[in-house]
């Protein structure tokens, strides 16, 4: 596909496939090579136009589809390695969810098996930039319906009391540049790319 006739629906429609594919074997999949390229103009798009997505549309859980790592490069600087669709043998979920203070909470789960790790903690949204700013404070892991561990970590609750007040230079975040009811789409701190599907 060439970026120069192509259009930001064109790459648009590439993510929405790669997400059907990840949840219907019927679909097929496009190549990581073009889900890496549908992602990154979609960014650039979305850098040209003001973009009005509320923490509302994110709530709910996400299952990681498709990611990017990174690497540094002598010049300074990040450079994406090859995107990956995720294997289905390992399930990668993120959530976002307020409560009625309308404080905002971030959760991440992996599970491999029977054995699951659940982090969690504080969030708040920055919708001028679609940056969503967090720190996983507490940690929890089970093996089936036992609990292994749960308590606070990286210094849990003299965190979550300092959260409002830090910096986002001193926080991870995702800036989020295409939100859809089936699929999202965003870029960490760390400079990779993911793509999660609609749980």
């Amino acid at each position: 596909m060439s970026s120069s006739t192509s259009t930001s629906s064109d790459f648009i429609s590439v993510l929405d496939q790669a997400a059907l594919a990840f949840r219907s074997r019927e679909v097929s999949r496009p190549a990581a090579e073009d889900v890496v390229n549908a992602l990154l103009q979609t960014e650039k798009a979305a850098k040209q136009r003001p973009l009005d997505y509320s923490l509302m549309q994110l709530q709910g859980q996400w299952q990681l589809c498709f990611a990017t790592g990174t690497r540094k490069i002598r010049q300074g600087g990040i450079r994406l390695k090859q995107g990956y669709y995720v294997p289905k043998i390992v399930s990668a979920h993120i959530s976002f969810d307020t409560d009625e203070s309308g404080a905002a909470t971030i959760g991440n789960q992996a599970q491999l098996g029977f054995l699951q790790l659940n982090l969690s903690g504080p969030a708040r949204y920055q919708r001028k930039k679609n940056l969503l700013m967090f720190e996983f404070t507490q940690l929890q892991l089970r093996l089936g319906r036992t609990s292994l561990y749960r308590g606070t970590i990286r210094g849990g609750d003299a965190k979550e009391k300092a959260f409002a007040q830090t910096s986002i230079a001193k926080l991870p975040f995702f800036a989020f540049f295409l939100i859809t009811e089936n699929f999202i789409a965003a870029r960490g701190r760390g400079g990779g790319l993911a793509l999660w599907v609609k749980s």
